[in-house]
């Protein structure tokens, strides 16, 4: 068997890694990302490589969190919903998984979580998977009719009758922050979830430049509805954030935010929109599906420190429900300061 050798990058150093493996990893592989979590949160980022035969054959970018409430941890794709991990071989894979286990170690953190597309393969020992999220593929077609021709009458009808209550959508750069900032922070206040800071978006938009485009949808007499951050990287553009404000969704505005979505990008040229993760089960997930859209199991690989549990953050946990309704019913000058600091420990 060809020598397998281990690579940690510098801090500083460029990562310079094939096209297939960053195309697997995503954004939150890439440096613009890496940079973003450093110079927002302050988090470490660990970068390895794999070197086999003089070729890269996987890549690993971890971030080290460590949060008052949440904890300790390693995770790939810190805000973002997988990525950060691939490779080209089994052997690989086990180098770059081997090489955690002893970061984790040396850091003495509760868990690392490794957050990519489950490719059927079971986790070897100590490693477990814990499967509760997916992602949704939908392919682009050439021409948006050909997409709505084969939804369901029920969800072409949605569509309709969206594009008949006077919704418009923009899309761009820093020029719309301040509306999407404000569509995104509301509508997941109204959810139950603390959000980024303003600083955080524009930042995001410096780094990644002409990947990112926010939308900001408004109502025929041009009040805020919601708004959208889009990430693109090859063919592919993903939905990082998306949402429509409450008192906008019996009229479908969030079909007509999707619908918009999807016909922007198509003529772009783009081949696949990531729809984001959802809860296997959920509101969101039956919402996503109904685009005809391919669900993908996000394969949650943890490793944990002996004696520790699996932790559970996210909604299913019922210890989260209780928070989800105060943060509801709290006003905003408590909201607005206190989100970040609690969404930097949801990575």
């Amino acid at each position: 068997m060809p020598e397998i050798r281990i690579r940690k990058l510098a801090r500083d150093e460029a990562a310079a890694w094939p096209e297939a493996l960053e195309s697997s990893a995503t954004f939150t592989a890439l440096d613009p990302w890496s940079s973003l979590v450093q110079q927002t949160y302050g988090y470490e980022i660990h970068r390895f490589e794999v070197i086999q035969n003089d070729e890269v054959k996987g890549i690993l970018a971890l971030t080290h969190v460590r949060h008052p409430i949440f904890g300790n941890y390693l995770t790939t794709s810190p805000f973002g919903s997988y990525g950060g991990f691939a490779y080209l071989s089994v052997e690989a894979r086990d180098a770059l998984l081997e090489e955690a286990q002893l970061l984790a170690h040396e850091l003495g953190v509760e868990y690392a979580v490794f957050r990519f597309l489950d490719d059927g393969r079971t986790p070897p020992a100590p490693w477990q998977q814990h499967p509760i999220y997916s992602t949704y593929l939908l392919d682009l077609p050439g021409r948006v009719e050909e997409l709505l021709d084969s939804l369901g009458s029920q969800y072409r009808n949605h569509i309709r009758k969206s594009l008949k209550k006077g919704f418009s959508i923009k899309f761009g750069h820093l020029e719309l922050l301040d509306d999407a900032y404000e569509g995104l922070a509301r509508s997941m206040h109204e959810l139950g979830s603390p959000y980024h800071s303003p600083q955080y978006l524009r930042r995001m938009a410096k780094l990644l430049g002409s990947a990112l485009e926010f939308a900001v949808v408004r109502g025929s007499q041009g009040e805020l509805v919601g708004a959208g951050v889009f990430i693109s990287h090859g063919n592919v553009v993903t939905n990082l954030h998306a949402n429509i404000l409450r008192q906008f969704r019996p009229d479908y505005a969030g079909d007509f935010l999707y619908w918009s979505v999807i016909k922007h990008y198509s003529e772009k040229g783009f081949s696949t929109f990531d729809m984001g993760r959802s809860l296997m089960g959920s509101g969101n997930e039956i919402f996503k599906l109904k685009w005809k859209s391919h669900k993908k199991l996000l394969a949650y690989w943890y490793v944990l420190r002996p004696g520790a549990t699996l932790p559970e953050l996210n909604q299913k946990n019922p210890r989260f429900q209780f928070a989800i309704w105060l943060w509801q019913r709290l006003p905003d000058f408590i909201v607005r300061p206190l989100g970040p600091f609690l969404i930097k420990g949801l990575a």
